[in-house]
């Protein structure tokens, strides 16, 4: 294995979302990675965030199955779960049974509402646990209902991300105290972690509470998303002062527009004015036009065109796995760099005799 991770042992019991997800990213990093399933579960080359494993089919309710996953824990440094709180106990593979047996284990939990509190059993998905932080009630047109950014906040930012710095955290942390520790990580916590800045720009006065009314979430004529000749669409973040000078010049503006770039009050008649201008070209031409210059513009690329720009091929953004083109693993390392990940595949005897030394 490479990568940064390489002779890390992570047992993943079997989920849907973050878990996984995680589970990808310490594989990405060179960890080796068992992954515990279900009795008849097929393994997919489509199943992008399931690559890099090893895999085993137990059923944990039976004692033969318990009794081989406690054994597996035993050989881990990290153990990845994402029941409902509880769930593990009652299988007898909680962290007091599995620490037991393995005191350095680090034990990564990972739910929508943490392993306590009044909401803790409560079923969700990451819209549910992005309402709670206050983040998606800020996302979206003003008079328009909030718009759920995919499953990439709750899910994989606030919850995935979190886990894994989470882990690596009290990895690094055993180094100093031999021990293992459990990691209780939140979605609905690492939702609301991700809002820092706003939560500050709130309270400092710089943030409305209404949707569309600021600088960062669609308000601003000069941090949007605008259709083209095409129908095709450019994103444009032209913040600061010197690179909003350029985006001025790109789009052949002088006037009120050029010196009046934070004056609230007219950002709905400078949108209006720049989707105007937008309309005037396709989405490449503009891109072309905006070639070499700081004028933060960029072409909205779809799932195909993505993997194709010239950035992407350039650094090797994507990697095609069993024929799949998909995101390659990140980030870089210049001593340890990760290797190309690999589709899930069974363990056999001998990754399972390795996995128990």
């Amino acid at each position: 294995m490479n990568g940064p991770l390489a002779g890390i042992r992570v047992l993943e019991a079997g989920g849907i979302g973050p878990a996984p997800f995680c589970a990808m990213l310490l594989a990405d990093l060179g960890a080796q990675v068992l992954q515990v399933t279900r009795i008849g579960a097929e393994a997919s080359r489509f199943d992008v965030p399931g690559r890099g494993r090893h895999r085993i089919a137990l059923d944990l309710r039976s004692d033969e199955g318990r009794a081989t996953a406690l054994e597996l824990a035993g050989s881990a440094d990290i153990l990845i779960e994402g029941f409902r709180p509880g769930v593990m106990e009652r299988l007898g593979l909680g962290p007091s049974e599995c620490m037991q047996r393995n005191p350095r284990l680090v034990y990564g939990r990972m739910t929508g509402w943490g392993q306590d509190g009044p909401l803790a059993q409560v079923a969700g998905h990451d819209i549910n646990y992005l309402g709670l932080s206050g983040a998606l009630h800020a996302i979206g047109r003003p008079g328009e209902p909030p718009v759920p950014p995919l499953n990439l906040v709750g899910d994989y930012g606030g919850g995935a991300m979190l886990l894994a710095v989470g882990l690596l955290a009290a990895l690094q942390e055993r180094n100093v105290s031999g021990r293992g520790q459990v990691v209780d990580a939140a979605m609905s916590e690492g939702s609301t972690l991700l809002a820092s800045l706003f939560y500050g720009m709130r309270a400092s006065g710089r943030w409305s509470g209404g949707r569309g009314e600021n600088h960062l979430d669609g308000g601003a004529h000069f941090y949007n998303a605008y259709r083209c000749a095409d129908g095709r669409y450019v994103a444009v973040a032209a913040n600061e002062p010197q690179f909003y000078a350029q985006l001025m010049d790109l789009c052949a503006i002088e006037g009120e527009m050029r010196t009046a770039q934070w004056d609230r009050a007219r950002w709905p008649a400078f949108k209006a004015q720049l989707a105007q201008v937008f309309l005037q070209r396709s989405r490449d031409e503009w891109c072309a036009l905006a070639e070499g210059r700081d004028a933060c513009l960029t072409p909205v690329l779809d799932w195909d065109e993505a993997p194709a720009h010239p950035q992407h091929r350039a650094r090797g953004g994507f990697v095609t796995v069993d024929g799949v083109v998909q995101p390659a693993p990140a980030p870089r390392f210049s001593r340890t760099p990760a290797g190309q990940p690999q589709a899930s595949r069974e363990a056999d005897e001998d990754f399972l005799r390795a996995w128990r030394r």
